[in-house]
């Protein structure tokens, strides 16, 4: 194992490899995956001076820990958290140096989900279908992180970007906002279902994941029964199980699906979901 590399010391409740993802893939049900906040995964690149689709770590939560094998260019941002180089703080949303053998620790969200590192010369784990990412429905790509993986590092390329000057970051959202457009199966829902999507009860539930962000609230009502035959679904997808609470589509949902569209979140709204923590209040809003 060559020393351009890092070991994982603490992997974390999740963590996992992504990059720009593997999209035209659906019809031999692969699913797209990649990066759930894709803007913070493509400017820690860019701190770093890696191309926008450079391979990061994508933590969930709580963070993890790392120790380079050799001296890197590490850039932390996404959800804000502590990062620490051998216990002492260091920048967060900046490039920092971490030298050779020093433990790396990421810490927990102070809000948010998902925190994203990216290390000069991206992580270089084998591509599979020509994307580095872990899928967590199929299972292709690198594994889910665990203590002792070791994870290879690329040759770097330009240099850090992010020295010296003030990079924007958005900050959090007391609700989380979702642009939509309804259909293809609108028909399915009565009327005063339609009206609850729009009307602001919906929040984000715990039961969420890479795969779809789950909601609780006032469930919808059908206007037909029995269910559909399988059907192509797409990223942001608005999917109503039989339960009739709405879940959204993120990077790893299913390629088909049988339980009803009722709408499809506008994919700009898509990285504010994947920082959404349990709670958070849900307003779908319909676009014209």
């Amino acid at each position: 194992m060559t020393d351009r590399a890092v070991a994982v010391v603490r992997p974390g409740a999740l963590t996992t490899v992504q990059d720009a993802g593997r999209p035209g893939y659906a019809h031999l049900g692969v699913p797209r995956s990649g990066a759930l906040d894709a803007p913070s995964a493509r400017l820690v690149n860019r701190l770093v001076g890696n191309p926008a689709d450079a391979a990061v770590l994508e933590t969930t939560v709580d963070g993890c820990a790392l120790r380079p094998r050799r001296a890197v260019t590490v850039a932390v941002g996404g959800a804000p958290c502590g990062v620490r180089v051998d216990g002492r703080p260091v920048a967060w949303g900046a490039p920092v140096r971490v030298p050779s053998g020093a433990l790396l620790d990421i810490g927990r969200a102070t809000w948010g989900v998902r925190t994203y590192a990216a290390f000069a010369g991206g992580i270089a784990v084998d591509p599979v279908l020509g994307s580095r990412s872990t899928d967590l429905l199929s299972g292709l790509g690198p594994p889910v992180l665990a203590a002792g993986t070791v994870l290879p590092l690329g040759i770097p390329g330009g240099p850090p970007s992010g020295a010296g000057g003030v990079v924007p970051w958005p900050g959090p959202a007391a609700a989380l906002v979702l642009r939509i457009r309804t259909g293809p199966r609108a028909d399915w829902f009565t009327p005063a279902a339609l009206r609850a999507l729009v009307s602001g009860g919906h929040r984000v539930s715990p039961a969420s994941n890479r795969i779809g962000i789950r909601t609780e609230g006032p469930p919808l009502g059908r206007a037909r029964e029995g269910e559909l035959p399988s059907e192509g679904m797409v990223l942001g997808a608005v999917q109503v199980p039989p339960d009739g609470r709405p879940v959204v589509f993120l990077a790893d949902h299913p390629t088909t699906g049988g339980y009803p569209v009722v709408a499809v979140v506008d994919g700009r709204d898509l990285p504010a979901a994947a920082q959404a923590v349990p709670g958070t209040p849900v307003r779908f809003v319909a676009l014209s």
